[in-house]
């Protein structure tokens, strides 16, 4: 990395800072040495803009900072930037993420490591501001690593850990860091940030090797293959995302002796799940109130749990089975819907029940929609799934396997 002298002051010391979660993801740029940020503003994702840019001005950071005309020629050039070369960020929401997706589908498609921030917003018409998960999932099937952060620490960890996975010539993937809206994009916390020493060591220069887009290596990128050669290169697509679960435990167990922090798993996070005879399941910042409604339950003598998903992609199929097979019930809970799905369930719920046909027990899976919009989670509403879940287990079966949460009539 070849780094300002400014922005190399500026992180000489390892410190703690309140800031939010898209703060934290600019700074986690900043460490990376990001060569080419584009940014088109729509909220909640344009907190991340605002602080590049403002420490752009500062001369805390040195990148070539693009404002685009759409969110469409935002992710374009960013996916040209990173064929010849350069480390590249960008980010937008809800049917912002949509505007773009012609260039976020050929981002996969072309195997270019973009790291990209989905500010989770509901999707117009009719619109809101706040969370809901269908707009990062879009990209689900693409080919797009896709990652639910929790906490703003967590964003400027996994931003970190983004570019080495993606960047990793086993994989070479675009990677999705899903935020959710205002409870993560605006809310601030302390945060640990380290030093430019210990990010350079742990993060190597992106090198795109014989793969390069310059006139001294005469490739073709993006060509036409028709019913030639499209669905063997499919399955070259299909390799690196199967890779990449590999890849993922090894740089994470390294951010882990780099940083002296992280999870047993990069995957999901278990929250008295061992013993649990009810465990929640959900995916983002539900985890906070998932986690003070787990702790007065146990209070009350009753055996619930809490598994957070972290990856969606790649899915962690095997860590998930062992994970629920020990317990009774599981209740999961979407910040997302999906129209005429198997159960007319979200879409966390399908993946997951899938995932456990083949587990060696089989738990009652029940599907709760809840806090769509940005509506917040109560801890009084999981006290009613737990209720609800309860007496699937009293009673020996699913009378209705979804439920809306906290819905008017």
């Amino acid at each position: 990395m070849t780094i300002a002298p400014a922005q190399a002051a500026m992180y000489q010391e390892e410190r703690e800072e309140l800031i939010s979660g898209s703060e934290a993801i600019g700074i986690a740029c900043a460490l990376a040495d990001v060569d080419v940020i584009t940014a088109y503003p729509i909220r909640p994702y344009d907190t991340v803009m605002q602080y590049v840019s403002k420490l752009k001005a500062d001369g805390a950071f040195d990148c070539d900072f693009i404002v685009a005309e759409s969110e469409h020629s935002q992710f374009e050039i960013v996916k040209h930037a990173s064929a010849v070369g350069a480390r590249t960020f960008c980010g937008s929401s809800g049917v912002g993420w949509f505007y773009a997706f012609e260039a976020i589908a050929v981002t996969a498609g072309l195997r270019l490591p973009v790291v990209a921030m989905v500010g989770n917003r509901a999707l117009d018409d009719p619109g809101a501001f706040g969370v809901e998960h269908n707009d990062a999932l879009a990209v689900r099937d693409l080919g797009w690593m896709l990652y639910w952060v929790a906490t703003a620490q967590e964003a400027l960890d996994i931003a970190l850990l983004a570019y080495k996975v993606a960047e990793d010539p086993r994989v070479f993937l675009p990677f999705a860091l899903s935020c959710d809206g205002s409870f993560l994009t605006h809310s601030q916390a302390i945060v640990n940030v380290p030093t430019f020493e210990q990010v350079q060591k742990f993060l190597p220069n992106y090198d795109r090797g014989r793969l390069l887009l310059h006139p001294d290596n005469p490739i073709t990128i993006a060509p036409q293959v028709n019913e030639d050669w499209l669905m063997e290169i499919r399955r070259q697509s299909d390799e690196a995302m199967r890779r990449s679960t590999a890849v993922i435990k090894e740089h994470y167990e390294d951010f882990k002796r780099t940083f002296g922090r992280g999870d047993p798993s990069p995957f999901i996070e278990e929250y008295m799940v061992d013993d649990a005879e009810i465990v929640l399941v959900g995916m983002g910042t539900l985890a906070l109130p998932a986690r003070v409604a787990v702790r007065r339950l146990r209070e009350a003598g009753k055996k619930v749990g809490f598994l957070r998903v972290k990856f969606f992609r790649p899915f962690a199929t095997e860590e998930i089975q062992e994970a629920l097979s020990r317990c009774k019930a599981v209740a999961v809970i979407d910040r997302d819907y999906s129209y005429g799905s198997p159960a007319n369930g979200g879409v966390l719920f399908n993946e997951l029940r899938s995932a456990m046909y083949a587990a060696s027990n089989h738990p009652h899976i029940l599907n709760f929609i809840a806090g769509l919009g940005g509506r917040e989670v109560l801890v009084r509403d999981i006290n009613g799934i737990v209720d609800t879940t309860q007496q699937a287990i009293d009673i020996g079966k699913i009378e209705q396997e979804t439920t809306w949460v906290a819905v008017r009539e």
